[in-house]
């Protein structure tokens, strides 16, 4: 499998939005996968993580997360300087701004000739409530949540309404999610709260713990966990496997 990348703007209710597409050289149409990042918007380890989605046969695209709050391509660094502006965006943008992003997305989705009807969701981090945000979305059909930070303490404004989670009922999708046991954003109490939630709103969801720390996945830094890294990504692709084609 060949892969291409291209950069398009899509216009969102909050201003133009930058997104980078990575998809099969193919004609054949494909499933689409929205891969929301961390909070450090597009780095080189998301942009690989997305062009091996994309190399089995998924168009997948990335929206700039906070693309109100920065200037068009910025990227973030793995350091306190860039944790900290990419915590303030995280706190400062409400989730109804998210969800009309992930509209934009599924409306350009629709014209594009190279996709099948079929969309789901991936994000690492941040981008794991965003991907569990976006299922929401009656238009999706999957979602894989790794590590999916702010679920269980509702930090993050939601600008209208309730809390991702409390909205989990409403969502028609099949949903996959992964932990690190070690992982001090999510703790133990976090995950079990998720977990019946999840279960008292009778979501179709699997559920996966490691013994790992947060951002494992990540294949840059002290935390990345390579075996496990491709374990999920196992898991992630028999998940869209059976709800996306």
């Amino acid at each position: 499998m060949t892969i291409q990348k291209e950069v398009i703007q899509l216009m969102t209710p909050t201003g133009e939005m930058r997104c980078e597409v990575y998809r099969p050289t193919h004609k054949s149409p494909v499933p689409s996968v929205i891969f929301y990042s961390e909070i450090f918007q597009i780095t080189s380890p998301i942009a690989r993580t997305a062009s091996y989605l994309a190399g089995h046969g998924y168009c997948v695209i990335v929206p700039e997360v906070f693309h109100e709050l920065n200037e068009t391509g910025t990227v973030l660094a793995y350091d306190d300087e860039g944790k900290d502006k990419g915590n303030c965006d995280k706190f400062t943008k409400p989730l109804i701004d998210h969800d009309s992003d992930t509209e934009a997305i599924l409306s350009w989705v629709e014209q594009q000739s190279f996709c099948t009807e079929k969309v789901g969701s991936f994000g690492v981090c941040l981008g794991g409530h965003l991907a569990f945000r976006a299922a929401l979305n009656p238009k999706l059909s999957a979602a894989s949540c790794l590590y999916a930070t702010d679920l269980h303490s509702g930090t993050i404004p939601s600008g209208q309404g309730e809390q991702t989670l409390a909205l989990a009922h409403e969502s028609k999708s099949d949903f996959l999610f992964v932990w690190g046991k070690q992982d001090p954003h999510v703790p133990g109490e976090g995950r079990t709260m998720i977990y019946q939630s999840l279960t008292e709103q009778e979501v179709s969801f699997s559920w996966h713990e490691f013994n790992a720390q947060h951002a494992f996945m990540r294949d840059e830094g002290d935390r990345y966990d390579p075996e496990l890294a491709n374990l999920c990504y196992e898991l992630t692709f028999k998940h869209f496997s059976r709800n996306l084609h």
